[in-house]
């Protein structure tokens, strides 16, 4: 004790004496005094007393699905930085297979006091799940906002990138190409997201390639999110001559590539690919991938100011917040194959 008194006071400036009698929450110290000797204790290392610790003032929860696909950490950044640049204390909370659920890790962040919450890709994105946890939320006075998902029966600010406009970048870039044959790799069906994307990948095909609705939508497979997903789609849709495939993430992306090759085809030569999201390190997979760009930085600010705004007691709209995504162009997509342009 002696020695950690010493230390502490060398590092304030100040008496051991007067380190004791902050340490034991005693009366007689300078307000200007008593932080130096805590700034002091926390310098250095040591546990504060519990008297002694800060309380947690301003905690702002964010729910993400998982933390494996780069985009979701991308968007923890963003909102992370921009809640402590106001100020709040960020708290993130994942879901991991096996583990905690949204309404479990939900109820964790209520039972902390949160100011608000985040959720980015959660149950309101699943068309199958019911909304009425958002309604008991709100209900408990906590104001949330929801990243990528939308449903009418939730009334709160929603943040979105245009999914049917991403794909009709998509169509569009690969039409330009030569191809014709266009896959379309996502998740299931149940996701908003997903069904926006459909929508969008349809409406392309056949503003690009004069294709029906039912054609199209041969080329449609669902699976996971993850590179295995991908690679399980990329292979049944190559099975039906697809020359080009566009993914609903960059994992996915990552897995189709490996599917081509599987096949013993080489990306771009034989068969293009797209992926989505433009997660970090993307460009410097080989190929670099062709992905659309998921606006991250506009969309995580958005979410903040909505829920700050909420929080400081004037209600943001509750519509959603749509962005345009933006194609970048890189080396996995190339001129369709000769062949296929007969």
């Amino acid at each position: 004790m002696t020695a950690r008194l010493a230390d502490i006071a060398a590092q304030a400036g100040v008496s051991e004496a007067t380190v004791s009698r902050v340490l034991n929450g005693k009366p007689g110290v300078a307000t200007a005094t008593r932080e130096s000797v805590l700034a002091a204790l926390d310098l250095l290392g040591y546990e504060r007393p519990v008297r002694l610790q800060k309380r947690s003032e301003g905690l702002v929860g964010l729910i993400t699905p998982e933390l494996e696909n780069p985009i979701f950490p991308a968007f923890a950044q963003v909102i992370c930085q921009a809640l402590t640049r106001q100020g709040y204390t960020p708290v993130l909370a994942t879901q991991t297979p096996g583990g905690s659920t949204e309404d479990e890790l939900t109820g964790m962040l209520v039972e902390r006091g949160v100011a608000g919450i985040i959720f980015i890709s959660g149950l309101h994105a699943d068309t199958s799940a019911d909304m009425e946890r958002y309604e008991r939320l709100r209900a408990g006075g906590v104001p949330y906002v929801l990243i990528n998902g939308f449903s009418p029966k939730v009334r709160a600010p929603f943040v979105s990138p245009d999914d049917r406009a991403a794909m009709r970048l998509s169509v569009t870039h690969l039409a330009s190409l030569g191809h014709r044959r266009i896959g379309l790799a996502l998740g299931p069906e149940r996701f908003v997201p997903v069904q926006r994307k459909i929508e969008g990948f349809l409406r392309a095909m056949e503003e690009e390639l004069g294709m029906v609705s039912g054609d199209a939508r041969r080329l449609i497979e669902h699976s996971l999110y993850t590179l295995e997903g991908g690679q399980a789609a990329a292979l049944a849709l190559l099975a039906r001559d697809c020359t080009a495939i566009v993914c609903a993430s960059d994992m996915m992306a990552l897995g189709a590539i490996r599917a081509a090759r599987q096949r013993g085809l080489s990306v771009p030569e034989h068969c293009s690919v797209i992926g989505y999201d433009d997660s970090p390190l993307i460009a410097f997979t080989d190929p670099p991938l062709t992905t659309i760009r998921q606006p991250v930085f506009a969309m995580g600010q958005a979410a903040v100011r909505a829920l700050l705004e909420e929080v400081g007691g004037t209600p943001a709209p509750h519509s959603e917040f749509v962005f345009m995504p933006e194609l970048v162009v890189r080396g996995s997509t190339a001129t369709a194959p000769v062949i296929q342009q007969a």
